[in-house]
C-alpha cells in the first residue's frame, strides 16, 4: 500500500508542469501554522457490533478475517485503526495537524429506522468521549436521527449544550432523501440560531446502482452526491432563507464549482430553474465553505481562484486518505503565506468559534 501511495504522489507531481507556480515547484512545510482538519472520521465500535447482527443494510460482514460494512452494492473495509482514537492522534502528529473536527463514518442514524435516535446517541457519545480524552486536539461534529425531527432537535441540543460539540455532520442524502426537502428545514433554522456549522458529507450515493460497475461508487458516486446535494440547497432557496447559515461542503464541492457557469447560464439566461432566487447560483456558492480534499493540485488551485482564500478549509478525509497527501497537494501551490494560514487553520478557527473557548 505504501509503495502505491508513493507512485500516486509521484504521478500527481507531474501535474505541476501545468501550474503557474511562484518560487519553484517544491512543496513547503507548514512550520508553525495552525492546521485544523475539518474532515476526519472514525467508526464507532458499538455501532459496528450492531451492524454485525443486522439482517438488512447497513450490515457488517467478515471475509478473510476482515470486516466490511455493506450498503447495497457499496462495501468498505473496516480496519482496527478505523475505530482507534489513539491511531487518529498518531496520524495527526505524523502530519503536523493541530486539531481535528472528528465525526463518525457513515452510515448515519437515518439508515437504522426506529433505532435511529439510539444510534445517534451512541455515535455522539463516542465522539464526545474522544474529545474529552484529547480536548486540545479534537472537536466533535454530531449526527442526528433526521427521520424523526423532534428527536433530532432534542439530540442536537444535548450535543451542543451538554457534550460541547461544535457542529453537525449532515449526510448528502438521508436514506435517499435530499436535505433540502421541507421536512429537514428546521435543522437549518436551528443551526443558525446556535451559530454552528453544518458539514455536508456523502452517504451511500443515490447514484450507487448506476456507478457500481468498476468500483466507481466512492470515486464518482460520492462526488455526484456532493454536487447534487449542494446544488439542491442552492436552488431550494435555503441560502436566501438562512443567509447566516455556515455550510461546508467537502471534496472541493464535488464538481459544482467546475459546472456552476453552466448552471448560471441555465437559470439566468435560459430561465430554466426556480424563479425565486435573488442572485445567480454562483453567488450562493460563494457563501459556502469548501474543504480542499483532493489529491490534484490543479483542482485545489481552481477552487482557490474561484472561491478565494476565505471560503476554503483544510480537510483530509482520514482514514481513507492520508493527510500528508492533501497537505502536499496544497503546499505545492505555494500560495501567499497569509492565504495558506487562512485555509489551513484560521478559517476553521473562526467557523467553529475556537477563539471563544
Amino acid at each position: 500500500m505504501e509503495i502505491n501511495r508513493r507512485k500516486f504522489a509521484s504521478a500527481m507531481g507531474k501535474t505541476l508542469a501545468l501550474l503557474p507556480l511562484a518560487g519553484g515547484s517544491e512543496a513547503r512545510e507548514s512550520g508553525s501554522c495552525v492546521i485544523i482538519d475539518c474532515q476526519s472520521h472514525l467508526f464507532v465500535p458499538e455501532i459496528v457490533s450492531l451492524m454485525e447482527k443486522r439482517k438488512q443494510d447497513p450490515v457488517v460482514y467478515k471475509k478473510g478475517g476482515e470486516s466490511f460494512v455493506q450498503m447495497g452494492p457499496w462495501s468498505r473495509r473496516i480496519m482496527p485503526r478505523h475505530m482507534d482514537v489513539d491511531a487518529k492522534i498518531a496520524a495527526m502528529d505524523a502530519s503536523g495537524i493541530t486539531m481535528t473536527a472528528l465525526s463518525i463514518n457513515d452510515p448515519g442514524p437515518e439508515w437504522f429506522g426506529k433505532e435511529g435516535a439510539a444510534v445517534a446517541r451512541v455515535a455522539n457519545d463516542f465522539i464526545a468521549a474522544a474529545v474529552k480524552r484529547y480536548p486540545k486536539r479534537l472537536l466533535g461534529l454530531c449526527v442526528l436521527p433526521l427521520q424523526d425531527m423532534d428527536a433530532s432537535m432534542a439530540e442536537l441540543d444535548r450535543c451542543i449544550r451538554s457534550l460541547g460539540m461544535k457542529g453537525i455532520l449532515l449526510y448528502t442524502n438521508l436514506a435517499g432523501k435530499y436535505p433540502d426537502e421541507p421536512e429537514f428545514r428546521p435543522l437549518f433554522a436551528r443551526a443558525v440560531e446556535l451559530d454552528i456549522p453544518i458539514f455536508l458529507h456523502p452517504a451511500k450515493p443515490v447514484t450507487s446502482e448506476i456507478v457500481k460497475d468498476y468500483e466507481m461508487i466512492s470515486s464518482l458516486g460520492n462526488m455526484f452526491d456532493d454536487t447534487i446535494a449542494l446544488n439542491r440547497i442552492i436552488m431550494s432557496g435555503i441560502l436566501d432563507q438562512y443567509p447566516r447559515l455556515k455550510l461546508v461542503c467537502p471534496h472541493l464541492g464535488g464538481t459544482l464549482p467546475y459546472m456552476i457557469g453552466r448552471i448560471d447560464h441555465q437559470t439566468q439566461v435560459l430561465k430554466r430553474g426556480p424563479k425565486y432566487l435573488t442572485k445567480p447560483p454562483s453567488q450562493y456558492l460563494k457563501q459556502v465553505y469548501l474543504d480542499i480534499v483532493s489529491p490534484l493540485p490543479l483542482a485545489i488551485r481552481f477552487a482557490y481562484d474561484f472561491m478565494g482564500p476565505d471560503k476554503l478549509v483544510f480537510g483530509s478525509d482520514h482514514p481513507w486518505v492520508e493527510p500528508k497527501l492533501i497537505l502536499d497537494s496544497f503546499h505545492i501551490l505555494r500560495l501567499p503565506a497569509q492565504d495558506e494560514n487562512k485555509i489551513l487553520g484560521a478559517n476553521a478557527q473562526a467557523l467553529f468559534r475556537l477563539q471563544d473557548d
